[in-house]
């Protein structure tokens, strides 16, 4: 075999069938080799090839282990659905405390793992759309982020095993078929029971007593809506509050129903818990701000964002548990037998300079109880 510059590749081969031939040592023949190889100028001692001859073997039977190593461990692909835009911070701190999880687990996105997001914000032919894009991709596991990215998954695959979080009622929804043993393709963490609803209206009036009259903000389309403000109809009646729902999605909207509810005195809004609403959040704090409503909201973002008060369980530590039960469906269990989780966290959040803004005094009780006052 002849080089591009061609002259012959086995040049030592050569030599050493020429050295049986002439009878010259195959010990001056290697160190003649050896010279020219390496270009030292000068043949090596006996001392100074056999440590060379070692380090060369040595790393000749490392190499193999490591290269076997890396090919035997198949690169990992999970999927990601986000019900928010790349750029939502809320969106940012989920992604993060997922890929936190997953690094303390030891996987590496890039290295053992490839990890595929889509943002699809709160529209739901997008959701539909990245959901089929993702199981194409036939990922080992995908989380998703919140009900509404659920059924169109589960419209997808039966297959892919799903890890969600943010999910109310999954056993309702038709997600699993018990909390204990999901039994499907998918298991993940809950996000509240329905009776935390009516903790909502209740610090409505603790912190504005004088509302008479109370809007709900739901997504028609979020599968636990209902649930949602079943609860709080059954119980308006005795904080003697009118309740009136409001089936938002898109921003006319909700501009359109928070511009008439401040039309009539003593009213408040709560905001129920979906995507859309999540999505849509920094027009809800800014139009309660502008009309001054006392509103309540179901998650922390919201009042650092200017809201008044929130109550509900954190929605980032679930993103980092979820990584857990990624984890073990990698490496061979089924979302069959892993128990769906309740939440660990629940707080309550107060912006105090936003209750100033609308002339609202908060009770010292309700302060007590806070886990975070922003001032």
């Amino acid at each position: 075999m002849k080089t591009r510059e061609g002259r012959p590749q086995h040049l030592d081969s050569e030599r050493f069938r020429i050295a049986q031939r002439t009878g010259r040592s195959f010990r001056a023949t290697l160190r003649v080799r050896e010279t020219r190889r390496t270009g030292w100028g000068e043949s090596m001692s006996v001392t100074s090839r056999r440590e060379f001859i070692t380090l060369l073997g040595g790393a000749a039977v490392a190499w193999p282990l490591t290269a076997r190593a890396q090919q035997g461990e198949r690169m990992r692909r999970i999927g990601v659905l986000m019900p928010l835009s790349a750029d939502d911070p809320e969106a940012k701190a989920r992604v993060a405390a997922f890929r936190e999880g997953l690094q303390q687990l030891g996987w590496i996105d890039g290295q053992n793992v490839q990890i595929s997001i889509r943002y699809a914000g709160a529209d739901i032919v997008r959701i539909r759309t990245h959901a089929a894009e993702l199981v194409a991709l036939i990922p080992d596991v995908i989380l998703a982020s919140g009900a509404t990215v659920m059924t169109p998954l589960q419209q997808a695959t039966h297959t892919v095993p799903i890890v969600f979080t943010q999910t109310p009622d999954p056993v309702g929804a038709g997600f699993v078929a018990s909390l204990s043993q999901p039994g499907g393709n998918a298991t993940g963490f809950t996000q509240f029971e329905f009776g935390i609803s009516v903790k909502w209206l209740e610090l409505l009036k603790e912190i504005a007593p004088c509302v008479t009259r109370a809007i709900a903000l739901r997504d028609p389309t979020h599968p636990a809506g209902l649930g949602q403000l079943g609860a709080i109809q059954g119980v308006a009646p005795s904080f003697a509050v009118e309740l009136s729902l409001v089936d938002v999605r898109h921003a006319p909207e909700i501009e359109r129903a928070i511009t008439a509810l401040a039309r009539q005195p003593n009213s408040g809004v709560i905001v129920l818990s979906s995507a859309a609403s999540v999505f849509h959040r920094d027009l809800i704090t800014r139009l309660a701000a502008r009309h001054k409503l006392p509103a309540v909201y179901f998650a922390r973002h919201f009042v650092i964002g200017g809201g008044l008060i929130s109550y509900g369980p954190d929605t980032i530590d679930p993103h980092r548990r979820a990584a857990g039960y990624v984890d073990r469906i990698l490496k061979g269990e089924k979302p069959a037998d892993l128990p769906v989780q309740a939440p660990t966290k629940y707080e309550l959040v107060i912006n105090l300079k936003t209750a100033k803004a609308l002339g609202l005094e908060v009770p010292p009780t309700l302060l007590a109880r806070a886990d975070e006052v922003i001032e």
